[in-house]
C-alpha cells in the first residue's frame, strides 16, 4: 500500500466513512477507481466544511458587523493597526491568550471583536459571542445548581468567547463572582475577548464592592493582548454625514421652489433686462416667445432638456444668492445686485 492510499484513507476515515473502508479493495483497485474516490472525497469534503461553517454561525450567535476592509483607521487618535492584524492571523488562539479592546463608544471594538471572531469560524473554530449583560443576566436568573454547572459549561466551551459590553452598567456581587467564575474556567485554557469602555482601575466601580474584582483582572490580562482606542465616536460622525446629506437633499426642492415663484412678467422682464445689458434689446432677430419644434423626437427634446437644467445649474451656482436676494425683496435684478463675479459652491444651498 503506497502513501497516496494511505493518506486517501486516512481521509476516509476521518469522514467516517466505515462503507468505503470496508469494500476499498474493490472500490479502488484501478487507477480510474481510484481517480473516482479522490472525486468523491473532495465533494463529501467540501460539503461537510460548508455544513459545518454554516453550523457554527448559527450556534456563534453574531450580530451583523463591517468587514475589517471597511474600518477607517484614520479616524480613531490611537489605535495598534499592526496588532489588531496581527491579531486576524489567530495565533493568540494557539495558547489561550485573551484579548482586550478597550476605548470609549462608537470606536469599533464590536466591529473588530466580530471580525475576530469570524476569522476563528472560518478558520474552523466554534466560537460564541455575546454580552455581558445578557450572559450575567441568564446566569443570575437561574434557581438551580445543575442548571448554572450546565450554562456555565456553556460558555466555558467555545474555543473563542466574546464577551461585549463591559463596563457600560454596574453589577451586583453575584454578578462579578459568576464572571470570575467563568474566565477562572477558560484560564489558560481557551481564549476570550472582552470590549469594555472602562479602564481595568475603573472596573471597581463596574463591580462595586465585590472581592474577587482584582482576581479577575489577574486572569484576564496574565496572558492577554491589549488594544487601546481613543478618538471621538464613529457613530456620531456617521449621524452628522447622514444629517448633512438629508440637507443637502432638501435644499434641492427649495431651489426649484424659488424658481417657480417667478411670475411670467418677472421672467419676462429679467429677460428683457439681460437682452439690453447684452446689447440685444433691440435686436428683432431674438424671439420674444419661445416655440419648441414640433418634429423633435424624445431623444432631442431630452437633450435639450438636460442641456436647459445644467445651465440652471451654472446660473444658480454663479448667481444663486442674489436670485435668492431679489425675490425676497420681490423685484427684479438689477446691475448693482451682482456685486460679486461668482459665489462659492459652498455656499449653494443644495
Amino acid at each position: 500500500m503506497n502513501t497516496n492510499t494511505t493518506h486517501l484513507q486516512a481521509r476516509a476515515k476521518a469522514l467516517r466513512l466505515a462503507g468505503l473502508l470496508a469494500h476499498w479493495d474493490s472500490l479502488a483497485a484501478t487507477p480510474t477507481q481510484l481517480a473516482w474516490v479522490v472525486r468523491l472525497l473532495d465533494c463529501e469534503e467540501q460539503l461537510r466544511g460548508q455544513r459545518s461553517l454554516e453550523r457554527r454561525m448559527r450556534a456563534a450567535h453574531l450580530q451583523p458587523f463591517k468587514p475589517l476592509a471597511d474600518f477607517d483607521w484614520s479616524w480613531p487618535t490611537r489605535c495598534d493597526r499592526e496588532t489588531v492584524q496581527d491579531l486576524m492571523g489567530l495565533a493568540f488562539m494557539a495558547d489561550a491568550t485573551n484579548v482586550m479592546l478597550v476605548g470609549t463608544n462608537g470606536l469599533g471594538k464590536t466591529m473588530l471583536a466580530c471580525n475576530l471572531a469570524h476569522q476563528a469560524l472560518v478558520q474552523g473554530h466554534t466560537v460564541l459571542f455575546t454580552s455581558a449583560t445578557d450572559m450575567l443576566g441568564e446566569l443570575t436568573a437561574l434557581d438551580s445548581d445543575s442548571a448554572l454547572r450546565r450554562r456555565l459549561k456553556h460558555y466555558g466551551a467555545p474555543d473563542l468567547l466574546v464577551i461585549d459590553e463591559v463596563g457600560y452598567l454596574s453589577y451586583s456581587n453575584r454578578f462579578a463572582d459568576l464572571l470570575f467564575e467563568l474566565i477562572s474556567r477558560r484560564y489558560q485554557r481557551k481564549s476570550t475577548i472582552i470590549t469594555t469602555n472602562r479602564a481595568f482601575k475603573e472596573w471597581h466601580e463596574v463591580f462595586p464592592n465585590a472581592a474577587c474584582v482584582v482576581s479577575l483582572i489577574d486572569r484576564l490580562v496574565h496572558r492577554c493582548e491589549i488594544v487601546m482606542l481613543q478618538g471621538d465616536s464613529y457613530r456620531l460622525k456617521e449621524a452628522m454625514a447622514r444629517a448633512e446629506h438629508k440637507t443637502a437633499s432638501r435644499a434641492a426642492p427649495q431651489r426649484q421652489e424659488v424658481m417657480k415663484r417667478k411670475t411670467r412678467a418677472q421672467r419676462a422682464q429679467q429677460r428683457e433686462y439681460g437682452l439690453a445689458e447684452l446689447g440685444l434689446a433691440n435686436t428683432k432677430a431674438i424671439p420674444r416667445t419661445l416655440r419648441i419644434a414640433a418634429n423633435w423626437t424624445p431623444k432631442q427634446a431630452m437633450a435639450v432638456y438636460e442641456i436647459l437644467d445644467d445651465l440652471m445649474d451654472v446660473i444658480w451656482r454663479q448667481y444663486g444668492k442674489d436670485i435668492q436676494r431679489a425675490l425676497k425683496h420681490d423685484r427684479t435684478y438689477d446691475a448693482k445686485d451682482f456685486s460679486s463675479p461668482g459665489i462659492d459652491e459652498t455656499d449653494v444651498p443644495f
